[in-house]
């Protein structure tokens, strides 16, 4: 009898080990186990891949992956924080501030680090969480939103973009230290990238401007994480 329950334990442990690494691997999520603090690891990495399907050759986070997934860690009481890890050069406005908005209104407490890029609309999914970091060879290119293929040349196209840029700006100035006059500044500079309008900040630029809190480490990030985990409130009070 002893026997069987070990070999089901046994078989149990592979099949949640086997799901961990099929998990990392599909869609870039870990949970880490021997740890102070059992946090979740979530990388937003490639560009964020919205409505349309991108080629399979290029790198790629889905938002219907990401979404349901938020909500998962959202209601797990045994998942204690989430890490988010960012390398993009940005994609789909409407899902990466969708994902964004998900994130900022969570009760779980959230740390993110930018490493490589965090262009685009990765600049709102990289101040959303309750604290953000990047390492100092990493960069961020804010400029407006743009779109390809074919538009109405009419006026209500350009009031479209102007709403749509409306509510990136509002939501980047009111998760981080930046004012929308001087977003706005970064966002409309001509001087700097040849085939575009925008800024490129580095990490310390980002960090001096207001748009991240601080520079930092990986090992900086999850410090700040536990001391979050530790600090705050219970998410689900016992009644």
């Amino acid at each position: 009898m002893s026997e069987n329950k070990d070999n089901t334990s046994s078989s149990s442990d592979t099949e949640q080990q086997l799901d961990r690494t099929e998990l990392a691997e599909q869609i870039g999520e870990t949970v880490s186990q021997n740890s102070k603090h059992l946090i979740h690891c979530l990388t937003i990495i490639g560009q964020v891949e919205g409505h349309y399907i991108l080629p399979p050759t290029d790198k790629t986070t889905k938002y219907e992956h990401i979404m349901p997934a938020l909500a998962a860690i959202e209601q797990d009481r045994s998942i204690e924080g989430l890490l988010i890890i960012l390398n993009t050069v940005g994609g789909d406005v409407e899902a990466g501030l969708a994902i964004a908005e998900l994130i900022s209104g969570m009760k779980t407490p959230t740390v993110s680090i930018v490493l490589g890029g965090g262009h685009s609309i990765g600049v709102p999914l990289a101040v959303s969480a309750d604290r953000s970091f990047i390492v100092p060879s990493a960069t961020m290119t804010i400029h407006p939103v743009r779109m390809n293929g074919l538009v109405l040349g009419v006026p209500q196209t350009m009031r479209c973009f102007e709403a749509m840029q409306e509510r990136i700006t509002g939501f980047v100035c009111r998760n981080s230290r930046i004012s929308p006059e001087r977003y706005t500044r970064l966002m409309l500079n001509t001087g700097e990238l040849v085939m575009d309008m925008g800024t490129v900040l580095d990490g310390e630029s980002a960090v001096r401007e207001g748009l991240i809190d601080s520079l930092g480490s990986l090992s900086d990030a999850v410090s700040c994480l536990y001391s979050l985990i530790e600090k705050g409130e219970k998410r689900y009070p016992d009644d």
